[in-house]
This record gives C-alpha cells, structure tokens and sequence, in this order.
C-alpha cells in the first residue's frame, strides 16, 4: 500500500519571546532561553500529529534533523526521512529556506510548518507558486491567514485531506508585524504574499443543505471559468465522459461523448483521435490535460481513456493533469482515493499523493490518489 507523503518544519524557536514579554520572538529569542523560557513549537506540533496517530501507517514524513522535525517524529513513532543538514547553533530563517526547497524537491503533498508570523514569511520567500502549506500556530503573534485556528485543527484538516474527505485550495494571505516598533507602542503590520492553503469546506454538509448539487450549474460554472483562463497557444486535451463533454458543450464545443478530443485557442482542433495521434499532438508542445472520475470507483487513468498512455502522460506532464468533478460525484467514492492504472508502474508511482480537482468556479479541491 503506497504512502502518504508530509513535509514537516518546525521552528524550535517560535513562540519564545511570549512569555517573556518580547511582544513577538525575532531576534530576542537567545535573550529568551537565557530567561529560562522553555521553547513550545514542538509540544504544540505533538498536538497536531496526534490526530495522524490513528493512521500513522500510512504515512511517510520528510524533515530535517533534529529539533525542526526529525526528533519529535522519532519520537511518537511515525516513518520520517531526514532531508538535509542544519547548521551549528540555533535554526535561522535559512535552514527554513532550505528545508522548503529540499521538501519541494522530494515532492510532497503537503507542508506543515509550526511558528509564527516570521516563519511564514521564511516560507513564503521560498515556496513554489500552488504548493499546498498548512500553518501549525505556535508563534507570539498570529496575523497571517495561512494557521489552522490551533495545532489539533491542524492535524484535523490534515487528516481529512488524507481520507479523502472534500478539502478545498485557499490563498491565505502572509502579514508580520514590525516587532521592533511595537515593542515601541507602534503597531505596523505589512503584507508580504500570499500562499496556497487547505480549507475546510464541509461540503457534504452544504450539499445536504442546499437539496442536490446541480451537474449542470456547476459545469456552467465551470466554463466561464475556463473560458476566461484559455492559455494561447496551450493544447487542452479532454478525456471521455459526460462531465468533460457536458463542459465542452457549456463552452460551445462539440466533442466527443467517449473519446480523447484536442482543444486549442478555443477550437476543437481533434476529435477523437487514438494515441499516436495524441501523441503526435503533445509531443514538444505545451498541454493541459483534462480527465474526469469514473463515479463510485474513481479510476482517473486507465479505464476507457487509454488513449492517454505513458508516453502521452510523460509528454504533457503530471504537473499539467487536472480532475474535473462535482463534489457530488467525489461524495460517490465515500472518502477513497481517486485510481491510476496506466500500465505503467513507475510512472503510476510517480503520480503526486494528491491531485487538484476542478469542481466549481475558481474552486480547486484537493483530493488523495491511490496507487
């Protein structure tokens, strides 16, 4: 059984500057620990993975040593790989950098990181456009939007992004304050960027709500979405299935209800073409690839579109594949990962742990996938 794969940073030195009264940790936190004040990144991180115990088994970690990650996940027992090496002395905001990069490198799913306001500006700084982060709070002050609202919400959120359960992609805006001004009296707060965070969404329960999701509304929705973020030039390739040619049509677009069609510049420019000829279409050019869930059992690769073979995966790219389906069709598959069988182990390994999910206009989800 395949693993989930978790980035984990911890800033041992976050949240030391509280209670002595520092008004926030940057750069006084020797000063900190010289008042014996006894640091609580890690505890409060303990309370977040405590919620992933109960399917530890299924998890594989990626951290660097010692205190800002390695240690506490020794510790409770879940399977880590130590990426890197700190430095002599305390962690600095470079060892943050690099722990970004090396987990970004290693192609995890997902970032946790516990601290504060400084530490999400360090991974702000290095962070790729859309790698998902989740913020385990554990710093003095809390003012950017990327924190679960404490660490247990945070192993929660992270729990159900797992199982599969419906865990929609944010923005969350990155803010610090000026602690050398507020130690001052002066509250200056400035923004510094924004990153790509898991939100709850609790869409079963909307659903519920609401009646039955409409299909049709959605592919609407979905449409002018697409429609007003066409790439010039880009080749979107559709998949079979009634969400993708229902999507189609709501563009105007006549494509094929079971076959593998071409779009570019807003012109189906191939309908129903077999593999060489999709092949022939994306080799060397850039692509997008849209496919959609086989509703109650999952299957996005392998079952009636095998048109869409290895090579063809290889040539447009995993990083350029997106799943289009309902929330209503997710809610099918109750909590189990999306299927890839293409045939090919090595690359079905190399498929990330999870996919983005377009169900809903300017709505991504993030859902699971099994291999």
């Amino acid at each position: 059984m395949s693993r989930f794969h978790l980035g984990l940073i911890i800033n041992p030195l976050a949240g030391l500057g509280g209670p002595a009264g520092f008004k926030g940790s940057d750069g006084v936190a020797q000063q900190a620990l010289a008042l014996g004040i006894e640091p609580k990144a890690a505890a409060r991180t303990r309370t977040a993975l405590e919620c992933l115990l109960p399917i530890k088994q299924g998890l594989h970690f990626l951290t660097f040593p010692g205190p800002m990650g390695a240690d506490l996940l020794a510790e409770m027992g879940f399977a880590h790989q130590v990426l890197g090496q700190v430095h002599e002395g305390p962690s600095s905001a470079a060892d943050t950098r690099e722990a970004v990069e090396a987990l970004q490198q290693a192609g995890v799913a997902l970032i946790l990181f516990a601290g504060g306001d400084g530490t999400a500006r360090d991974i702000c700084s290095a962070v790729r456009e859309g790698q998902p982060v989740l913020g385990i709070p554990a710093g003095v002050k809390i003012q950017s939007g990327v924190y679960a609202i404490n660490p247990r919400a945070a192993g929660e959120l992270t729990r159900r992004l797992i199982e599969g359960g419906l865990v929609r992609l944010a923005s969350g805006e990155v803010r610090d304050i000026d602690e050398a001004a507020l130690r001052e009296g002066k509250v200056t707060a400035r923004w510094y960027g924004e990153l790509t965070v898991p939100e709850e969404g609790g869409y079963l329960q909307q659903v519920k709500q609401g009646g039955v999701e409409s299909e049709e509304l959605v592919l609407a929705d979905l449409a002018a979405w697409l429609e007003s973020n066409w790439e010039s030039d880009v080749r979107y390739v559709f998949g079979p299935g009634s969400t993708l040619h229902g999507l189609a049509e709501n563009l105007g677009l006549q494509t094929t209800l079971l076959g593998v069609d071409v779009i570019e510049n807003g012109e189906v420019i191939a309908h129903d073409v077999s593999e060489a000829q999709l092949f022939e279409l994306v080799d060397g050019h850039p692509a997008r690839l849209l496919v959609t869930a086989i509703g109650g059992q999952g299957h996005i690769i392998g079952r009636g579109n095998q048109q869409i073979s290895p090579r063809v995966l290889r040539a447009i790219g995993l990083g350029n594949l997106r799943v289009v389906a309902t929330k209503r069709k997710l809610a099918t598959l109750e909590g189990r990962p999306l299927l890839v069988d293409s045939g090919d182990v090595q690359l079905d390994d190399a498929f990330p742990d999870v996919v983005r999910v377009w169900a809903g206009y300017k709505e991504e989800l993030l859902y699971p996938v099994g291999k």
